[in-house]
């Protein structure tokens, strides 16, 4: 294992996540800034990747998106500000916009946390369940039958656990800190996000 956390994907992302989740905690009216956020889920991308072929339409979704709002963080200040901006131009919902990126990039976060709440709860060496269940739950409901068919096949070449941490240059027991220390920091602030669209009747399935 790498000495120091400077070059692991799985500390940089906890402890990116820990500083927004402080953020939302401090109060009510909390702002999140558009760079530390986009930066934040920048770090996430590395992640999709290890998973293989079930989760490619996720990672080329994924990174596209973060790549917008990482654009966008240039001349848009916070959160809010970046979807008061598509609502007042009426391209909430418009293909390419921020804020329909925004959601989107919102659904690999929490995929991201499903899948590592499944893997501290389970006991073997495969990854076909958590990563099942993650997409069941945040993904599938949105996509095609298409798509639901491709990653259901895809599911069976999925990286075992122990290939994933060696990626991820990280040992089964500092694994486990960093994914819990992510899964803490990342309900919050999915949270804030989807507060941000209902608060604005903008919905979050869609």
């Amino acid at each position: 294992m790498a000495e120091g956390d400077g070059d692991r994907t799985l500390p940089r992302i906890a402890e990116a996540f820990k500083d927004l989740a402080s953020v939302v905690a401090d109060s009510q009216s909390a702002e999140v800034k558009v760079a530390p956020f986009s930066h934040a889920c920048a770090l996430v991308s590395p992640l999709f990747g290890c998973l293989g072929v079930a989760f490619k339409f996720a990672e080329m979704d994924y990174v596209a998106k973060v790549h917008d709002l990482v654009e966008a963080s240039k001349s848009i200040q916070s959160l809010h500000s970046l979807i008061d901006l598509d609502v007042r131009g009426g391209t909430v919902k418009k293909g390419g916009s921020h804020t329909r990126n925004l959601l989107r990039v919102k659904r690999g976060l929490d995929m991201v946390r499903v899948l590592f709440e499944q893997i501290l709860v389970t006991e073997n060496n495969s990854l076909k369940d958590p990563a099942s269940k993650a997409y069941e739950q945040v993904f599938a409901p949105h996509h095609g039958w298409a798509i639901r068919k491709a990653v259901a096949a895809g599911m069976y070449v999925l990286p075992t656990k122990e290939q994933l941490l060696k990626k991820l240059n990280e040992d089964e027991a500092s694994a486990k800190v960093h994914m819990q220390s992510y899964v803490t920091a990342s309900a919050p602030l999915i949270q804030y996000i989807d507060k941000l669209f209902v608060s604005r009747d903008l919905g979050i399935d869609w």
